[in-house]
């Protein structure tokens, strides 16, 4: 099979659905590869470096239309300016076409498919399932805008992103406010991280919070019960009372940070409106709003697609080709995404449209003609049936009889002499340390029984108050070890009650000393270790 790759025609698209190294995965595939002259000279890939990858380079777009079996794309499908005739018409009868689609907003651009007997795989419909993360060209793309959303921030924004203090004065870090965590959001998050922003993020999905945390931001919550956890991993629409509640936080916001960056999205709807005039008449001047939604009408209200000015002193930022202002890195993970498709469609000798994959089946939305789109919901795995006979139970397993030894009789023997032995020893033992206790009695003096008995309880009680100290400040064996320095300190000043010169007086001194810098130490050192994990 032959797969074509034609030049963008979209305004300003740079980028190209295949790479000179993507080229040659497909091929690996066993596909042949076509691709028109010039197609990646946007992105920086000459044609010297398609045809090094043995890739045939196509001058004329209709030969390249008439001979590919699949075509693959960026764009969706439009008027070819240069011949000024639709792709549609270029794309052969009964052809395969993938690329991005959008067949909720694009009912005729199906329909027009639809007359030629095509089919179509859209890379906007992969099902954003764990299976398919290597073909979901969409969070390919969303990560490439999130990152460039905020590069396009910094380079309108007229102060350092990092807070620095110089000879010259003392700046201030910019404060960014990302609204929506998704891939593209948390793109930016980390982007602005980075270059030493301090970073606040908002979404309705209350899961995306350790996400955003985990990156170092700061995520806003509100005082709600509402979970925007929608269906494929996005956002659903929220009640009134939360959207009101959402939009006093960002009116908060507005008058305190000085970069907001939009990424609310919604399939086949409109993008909501999150920021109003109002809103971006508060910010301080100098600040910047980069609408990722400017494509599907904006977040914001003074948005105008595809245009960059500066509306109250605040600039505002509508481009909606993000991904494309990184043509060449876009290009090579999209072209990446495809050929993990056409790898799940078989590749060349296996070539499939098998709807019992339900990767492929959702990224389908015409197969022959026939429009597939949307797919059928998945349906819930089936419950085993419940039988209406009951069904007979099984008694209960007789207790297993204990194992009966079968040694033979002289070695039981045997053990149960040694056994009479060790008993034997033990009570040996036992009776001379009576013996040695009672002549200790007998022929030592009468205050050494008293001090024994003080040592014995010493040990016992000590015991129990160093090990049930509670670590509260401390690490256990710090705490292990003040709870001793603590018991010495103790017997040190009882120890001091006696001559003042002597020698146990002395050894009292040094013992409380030493017990004390033990103790000091420990603080010190656990306060020092706790600044560590301070910001």
């Amino acid at each position: 099979m032959k797969i074509g790759i034609p030049k963008e025609v979209y305004p300003g698209e740079c980028r190209v659905a295949a790479t000179p190294d993507t080229a040659k995965r497909l091929q690996k595939l066993g596909f042949e590869v076509l691709i028109e002259a010039g197609a990646g000279k946007a992105a920086n890939f000459s044609d010297a470096a398609y045809a090094q990858a043995s890739c045939e380079l196509v001058a004329d777009p209709l030969t390249l239309w008439s001979e590919s079996d699949v075509m693959i794309k960026v764009r969706p499908p439009m008027l070819h300016p240069e011949l000024d005739k639709p792709e549609v018409f270029l794309l052969r009868e009964g052809g395969t076409l993938i690329s991005f689609v959008y067949p909720a907003q694009n009912h005729e651009l199906l329909e027009d498919l639809a007359d030629r007997k095509a089919t179509v795989l859209a890379m906007d419909a992969v099902p954003r399932i764990t299976r398919a993360q290597k073909m979901d060209a969409l969070s390919s793309m969303a990560n490439i805008a999130g990152y460039r959303a905020v590069i396009e921030a910094a380079s309108h924004f007229d102060r350092f992103f990092p807070g620095q203090i110089t000879a010259a004065g003392k700046v201030p870090p910019a404060k960014v406010l990302v609204i929506g965590a998704g891939v593209a959001g948390l793109a930016a998050i980390g982007a602005a991280k980075n270059l030493g922003a301090i970073v606040r993020a908002f979404d309705t999905r209350p899961v995306v919070k350790e996400q955003v945390e985990s990156m170092g931001a700061e995520f806003l919550m509100l005082d709600f019960k509402e979970d925007g956890t929608g269906q494929g991993g996005y956002a659903k629409v929220m009640s009134e009372e939360f959207i009101q509640a959402e939009m006093a936080l960002f009116a908060e916001q507005a008058k305190e940070v000085d970069i907001i960056i939009t990424t609310a999205l919604i399939p086949g709807v409109k993008a909501p409106l999150l920021i109003t005039r109002e809103m971006v008449e508060s910010m301080k001047e100098g600040s910047v709003v980069v609408d990722m939604a400017a494509e599907q009408g904006g977040n914001c209200e003074v948005t105008k697609p595809q245009e960059v000015y500066r509306y109250n002193g605040v600039t505002i930022v509508g481009l909606t080709d993000l991904p494309s202002r990184m043509a060449q890195q876009a290009s090579q993970l999209y072209g990446t995404n495809l050929c993990h498709l056409l790898d799940e469609l078989g590749g060349n000798e296996n070539f499939k449209i098998d709807f019992e994959n339900e990767v492929v089946r959702g990224a389908t939305v015409l197969r022959n003609g026939e429009v597939t789109w949307p797919p059928p919901k998945p349906q819930p795995a089936p419950q085993p049936a419940q039988s209406a006979t009951p069904q007979p139970v099984a008694p209960p397993a007789p207790p297993k009889p204990e194992p009966i030894a079968t040694t033979h009789p002289a070695a039981h023997a045997k053990h149960k002499d040694k056994s009479h032995h060790r008993s034997h020893k033990d009570l040996v033992w036992l009776m001379l340390a009576g013996v040695a206790l009672i002549g200790i009695g007998i022929g030592a003096p009468p205050s050494f029984l008293s001090h024994l008995t003080v040592f014995v309880l010493a040990i016992f009680v000590g015991w129990q108050v160093i090990w049930n100290v509670t670590p509260s400040l401390h690490t256990p064996l710090m705490s292990v070890t003040n709870a001793i320095s603590g018991i010495i300190i103790v017997g040190g000043i009882l120890q001091l009650s006696g001559a003042p010169f002597s020698a146990t007086a002395i050894l009292g001194a040094i013992a409380i000393l030493i017990g004390t810098i033990n103790i000091s130490g420990g603080f010190l050192v656990t306060q020092r270790m706790l600044k560590m994990f301070q910001k």
